[in-house]
Protein backbone atom coordinates (compact mmCIF):
# COMPACT_ATOMS: atom_id res chain seq x y z
CA UNK A 1 0.00 0.00 0.00
CA UNK A 2 1.58 3.19 -1.37
CA UNK A 3 0.35 6.44 -0.27
CA UNK A 4 1.52 9.92 -1.62
CA UNK A 5 1.56 13.38 0.54
CA UNK A 6 -1.84 13.69 0.60
CA UNK A 7 -2.82 10.51 2.62
CA UNK A 8 -0.03 11.21 5.00
CA UNK A 9 -2.20 12.54 7.54
CA UNK A 10 -5.02 9.96 7.33
CA UNK A 11 -2.44 7.21 7.57
CA UNK A 12 -0.37 8.92 10.15
CA UNK A 13 -3.69 8.35 12.38
CA UNK A 14 -3.92 4.81 11.18
CA UNK A 15 -0.24 3.93 12.20
CA UNK A 16 -0.93 6.42 15.57
CA UNK A 17 -3.74 3.51 16.34
CA UNK A 18 -1.44 0.46 15.28
CA UNK A 19 1.62 0.92 17.06
CA UNK A 20 0.04 1.72 20.60
CA UNK A 21 -0.79 -2.25 20.10
CA UNK A 22 2.70 -2.90 18.59
CA UNK A 23 4.79 -1.82 21.60
CA UNK A 24 5.88 -3.48 23.95
CA UNK A 25 4.57 -3.59 27.22
CA UNK A 26 8.15 -3.90 28.71
CA UNK A 27 9.85 -0.77 29.60
CA UNK A 28 13.63 -0.72 29.57
CA UNK A 29 15.55 2.28 30.56
CA UNK A 30 16.36 5.17 29.29
CA UNK A 31 17.54 7.49 26.93
CA UNK A 32 17.27 6.90 23.27
CA UNK A 33 14.12 4.14 23.85
CA UNK A 34 11.26 4.38 22.44
CA UNK A 35 9.42 2.17 24.04
CA UNK A 36 9.72 3.00 27.24
CA UNK A 37 6.31 4.59 28.60
CA UNK A 38 3.03 3.57 28.62
CA UNK A 39 1.08 1.20 26.11
CA UNK A 40 -1.34 4.74 25.43
CA UNK A 41 1.60 6.31 24.10
CA UNK A 42 1.96 5.39 20.92
CA UNK A 43 4.71 5.82 18.53
CA UNK A 44 3.98 8.12 15.83
CA UNK A 45 6.09 8.15 12.10
CA UNK A 46 5.59 10.74 9.50
CA UNK A 47 7.36 10.94 6.51
CA UNK A 48 7.22 13.59 3.08
CA UNK A 49 6.92 10.75 0.57
CA UNK A 50 5.40 8.08 1.58
CA UNK A 51 4.33 5.21 3.99
CA UNK A 52 3.85 1.61 2.58
CA UNK A 53 2.65 -1.27 4.60
CA UNK A 54 3.31 -4.43 4.13
CA UNK A 55 1.17 -6.72 6.02
CA UNK A 56 2.39 -10.26 4.75
CA UNK A 57 6.28 -9.44 5.93
CA UNK A 58 5.12 -7.30 8.63
CA UNK A 59 6.93 -4.43 8.29
CA UNK A 60 6.59 -0.47 7.67
CA UNK A 61 8.49 1.68 5.57
CA UNK A 62 8.43 5.19 5.72
CA UNK A 63 10.25 7.47 3.33
CA UNK A 64 11.92 11.03 3.13
CA UNK A 65 12.72 13.15 5.59
CA UNK A 66 11.06 10.02 7.85
CA UNK A 67 10.86 10.52 11.65
CA UNK A 68 9.73 7.88 14.19
CA UNK A 69 8.68 9.82 17.63
CA UNK A 70 7.41 9.06 20.99
CA UNK A 71 7.51 11.63 24.02
CA UNK A 72 10.81 13.20 23.86
CA UNK A 73 12.93 10.70 21.74
CA UNK A 74 13.28 10.68 18.06
CA UNK A 75 14.76 8.80 15.38
CA UNK A 76 15.17 10.91 11.93
CA UNK A 77 16.41 9.61 8.90
CA UNK A 78 15.68 9.63 5.00
CA UNK A 79 14.26 5.72 5.57
CA UNK A 80 12.53 4.11 8.27
CA UNK A 81 11.80 0.41 8.32
CA UNK A 82 9.60 -0.34 11.23
CA UNK A 83 8.99 -4.47 12.29
CA UNK A 84 7.18 -6.32 13.98
CA UNK A 85 5.45 -9.87 15.07
CA UNK A 86 2.23 -11.61 16.26
CA UNK A 87 2.26 -13.97 18.97
CA UNK A 88 -0.55 -16.98 18.54
CA UNK A 89 -2.74 -14.95 20.77
CA UNK A 90 -3.00 -12.26 17.84
CA UNK A 91 -1.67 -9.68 19.65
CA UNK A 92 1.01 -7.92 17.93
CA UNK A 93 4.61 -6.00 19.00
CA UNK A 94 7.21 -4.10 17.49
CA UNK A 95 10.64 -5.66 17.55
CA UNK A 96 12.73 -3.66 15.18
CA UNK A 97 13.55 -0.44 13.58
CA UNK A 98 16.06 0.43 11.15
CA UNK A 99 17.04 3.67 9.93
CA UNK A 100 18.99 4.40 6.51
CA UNK A 101 20.53 7.64 5.36
CA UNK A 102 21.80 10.34 7.61
CA UNK A 103 20.54 9.05 11.05
CA UNK A 104 19.63 11.09 13.83
CA UNK A 105 18.65 10.48 17.48
CA UNK A 106 17.74 12.42 20.05
CA UNK A 107 15.95 12.41 23.45
CA UNK A 108 16.32 15.17 26.30
CA UNK A 109 19.96 14.21 27.46
CA UNK A 110 21.69 12.34 24.44
CA UNK A 111 21.90 12.66 20.75
CA UNK A 112 23.82 10.30 18.02
CA UNK A 113 24.57 11.16 13.99
CA UNK A 114 25.18 8.21 11.68
CA UNK A 115 24.85 6.72 8.44
CA UNK A 116 22.52 4.14 9.28
CA UNK A 117 21.37 2.66 12.63
CA UNK A 118 19.61 -0.51 13.65
CA UNK A 119 17.45 -0.22 17.10
CA UNK A 120 16.63 -3.65 18.64
CA UNK A 121 13.60 -2.89 20.96
CA UNK A 122 13.63 -6.64 22.18
CA UNK A 123 17.15 -6.38 23.11
CA UNK A 124 17.26 -2.97 23.95
CA UNK A 125 20.51 -2.44 21.64
CA UNK A 126 20.82 0.87 19.56
CA UNK A 127 23.90 0.31 16.20
CA UNK A 128 25.08 3.05 14.97
CA UNK A 129 27.04 2.81 11.54
CA UNK A 130 29.77 5.10 9.28
CA UNK A 131 32.14 6.80 8.49
CA UNK A 132 31.77 9.69 11.34
CA UNK A 133 29.58 7.78 14.46
CA UNK A 134 29.15 10.63 16.84
CA UNK A 135 27.76 10.58 20.81
CA UNK A 136 26.98 13.60 22.97
CA UNK A 137 25.67 13.45 26.17
CA UNK A 138 26.09 16.44 28.00
CA UNK A 139 29.57 18.08 27.72
CA UNK A 140 31.20 15.04 26.56
CA UNK A 141 31.58 14.02 23.10
CA UNK A 142 32.57 10.55 21.98
CA UNK A 143 33.26 9.48 18.23
CA UNK A 144 34.35 6.80 16.03
CA UNK A 145 34.81 5.55 12.15
CA UNK A 146 33.07 2.93 11.75
CA UNK A 147 29.92 1.82 14.29
CA UNK A 148 28.81 2.56 17.95
CA UNK A 149 26.43 0.32 20.06
CA UNK A 150 24.55 1.75 22.90
CA UNK A 151 23.15 -0.94 25.45
CA UNK A 152 20.27 0.56 27.00
CA UNK A 153 20.29 -1.66 29.86
CA UNK A 154 23.29 -1.36 30.91
CA UNK A 155 24.12 2.20 29.93
CA UNK A 156 27.38 1.31 28.10
CA UNK A 157 27.97 2.50 24.86
CA UNK A 158 31.10 0.92 22.89
CA UNK A 159 32.42 2.98 19.95
CA UNK A 160 34.81 1.21 17.58
CA UNK A 161 37.79 2.25 15.07
CA UNK A 162 39.24 5.44 16.15
CA UNK A 163 37.47 6.18 18.99
CA UNK A 164 38.16 9.24 20.77
CA UNK A 165 36.58 10.74 23.86
CA UNK A 166 36.31 14.60 24.48
CA UNK A 167 36.02 15.90 27.95
CA UNK A 168 36.07 19.15 28.87
CA UNK A 169 38.92 19.62 26.56
CA UNK A 170 40.64 16.45 27.63
CA UNK A 171 41.00 13.77 24.85
CA UNK A 172 41.58 9.91 25.07
CA UNK A 173 41.90 8.04 22.07
CA UNK A 174 41.85 4.38 20.83
CA UNK A 175 40.66 1.33 18.85
CA UNK A 176 37.98 0.62 21.24
CA UNK A 177 36.42 2.87 23.71
CA UNK A 178 33.39 1.54 26.59
CA UNK A 179 31.39 4.24 27.99
CA UNK A 180 29.93 4.04 31.55
CA UNK A 181 26.73 6.84 31.50
CA UNK A 182 25.02 7.50 35.27
CA UNK A 183 22.40 10.16 35.66
CA UNK A 184 23.11 13.67 37.39
CA UNK A 185 20.68 14.55 40.39
CA UNK A 186 19.34 16.88 37.57
CA UNK A 187 18.27 13.81 35.20
CA UNK A 188 20.93 14.40 32.67
CA UNK A 189 22.82 11.54 31.40
CA UNK A 190 26.73 11.78 31.69
CA UNK A 191 29.66 9.71 31.40
CA UNK A 192 31.13 8.05 34.21
CA UNK A 193 34.29 5.69 33.28
CA UNK A 194 35.87 4.83 29.71
CA UNK A 195 37.39 1.70 29.27
CA UNK A 196 40.01 1.76 26.45
CA UNK A 197 41.31 -0.72 24.38
CA UNK A 198 44.24 -1.21 21.55
CA UNK A 199 46.45 1.94 20.47
CA UNK A 200 45.96 3.89 23.46
CA UNK A 201 46.68 7.97 23.14
CA UNK A 202 46.55 10.99 25.39
CA UNK A 203 47.86 14.15 24.05
CA UNK A 204 48.63 17.30 27.20
CA UNK A 205 49.89 20.17 26.79
CA UNK A 206 53.36 18.83 27.71
CA UNK A 207 52.97 15.09 26.77
CA UNK A 208 52.31 12.51 24.39
CA UNK A 209 50.93 9.51 26.13
CA UNK A 210 50.66 5.65 24.57
CA UNK A 211 50.06 2.40 25.92
CA UNK A 212 47.58 -0.78 24.80
CA UNK A 213 44.80 -0.21 27.34
CA UNK A 214 43.22 2.31 30.14
CA UNK A 215 40.82 3.48 32.18
CA UNK A 216 39.36 6.53 32.59
CA UNK A 217 37.46 8.37 35.65
CA UNK A 218 35.97 11.26 34.34
CA UNK A 219 35.51 12.61 37.66
CA UNK A 220 39.03 12.57 39.04
CA UNK A 221 40.51 13.08 36.14
CA UNK A 222 42.78 10.11 36.59
CA UNK A 223 43.70 7.31 33.46
CA UNK A 224 45.57 4.17 35.09
CA UNK A 225 47.09 2.80 31.77
CA UNK A 226 48.81 -0.66 30.76
CA UNK A 227 50.93 -2.05 28.46
CA UNK A 228 53.92 -0.58 26.71
CA UNK A 229 53.47 2.79 28.09
CA UNK A 230 55.55 5.54 26.55
CA UNK A 231 55.20 9.00 27.95
CA UNK A 232 57.14 11.43 25.66
CA UNK A 233 57.98 14.89 26.30
CA UNK A 234 59.80 16.41 23.59
CA UNK A 235 62.42 14.12 22.73
CA UNK A 236 62.44 12.90 26.49
CA UNK A 237 60.88 9.62 27.06
CA UNK A 238 60.02 7.29 29.64
CA UNK A 239 58.62 3.12 29.03
CA UNK A 240 57.20 1.23 31.64
CA UNK A 241 54.37 -1.25 32.02
CA UNK A 242 52.05 0.66 33.84
CA UNK A 243 50.90 4.46 34.15
CA UNK A 244 48.70 6.45 36.36
CA UNK A 245 47.92 10.20 34.26
CA UNK A 246 46.66 12.95 36.02
CA UNK A 247 44.65 14.84 33.27
CA UNK A 248 43.11 17.68 36.22
CA UNK A 249 46.63 18.18 37.55
CA UNK A 250 49.09 17.58 33.88
CA UNK A 251 51.13 14.97 36.94
CA UNK A 252 52.20 11.80 35.26
CA UNK A 253 53.44 8.82 36.86
CA UNK A 254 55.07 5.69 35.33
CA UNK A 255 54.88 2.37 37.66
CA UNK A 256 56.95 -0.48 37.86
CA UNK A 257 55.61 -4.30 36.74
CA UNK A 258 56.50 -7.73 38.51
CA UNK A 259 58.93 -9.30 36.15
CA UNK A 260 57.45 -12.73 35.06
CA UNK A 261 61.06 -14.53 35.39
CA UNK A 262 61.48 -13.43 38.94
CA UNK A 263 57.88 -12.31 40.81
CA UNK A 264 60.02 -11.27 43.56
CA UNK A 265 61.68 -8.51 41.58
CA UNK A 266 60.08 -5.09 39.46
CA UNK A 267 60.70 -4.17 36.19
CA UNK A 268 63.01 -1.30 35.97
CA UNK A 269 61.50 1.58 33.98
CA UNK A 270 63.56 3.15 31.36
CA UNK A 271 64.19 7.05 30.54
CA UNK A 272 65.88 8.46 27.18
CA UNK A 273 67.05 12.31 27.81
CA UNK A 274 68.27 13.79 25.30
CA UNK A 275 70.76 16.65 26.07
CA UNK A 276 69.90 20.06 24.69
CA UNK A 277 72.89 21.01 22.22
CA UNK A 278 74.32 24.57 22.14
Amino acid sequence: MNLNLEHIKALKFQFFILVTLLVSSEAVSQSFDLATGSREQPIEITADDGIEWQRENQLMVATGNAKATRGNATIESNILRAYYQRNKKGETRLTKIEALQKVKIKSPTQHITGQNAVYDLEKAILVVSGKIVKLVSGSDVITSNQQMEYFEKKEMAVARKNAIINHDGKKLRAETLVAFFYKDKAGKSKVSRIQAFDNVMINTRTERIKAQKGIYDLKSGIVTLSGNVRISRGKNQLNGDNAIINLNTGVSKLLASNNAKSPQKKKRIRGYLMPKRN
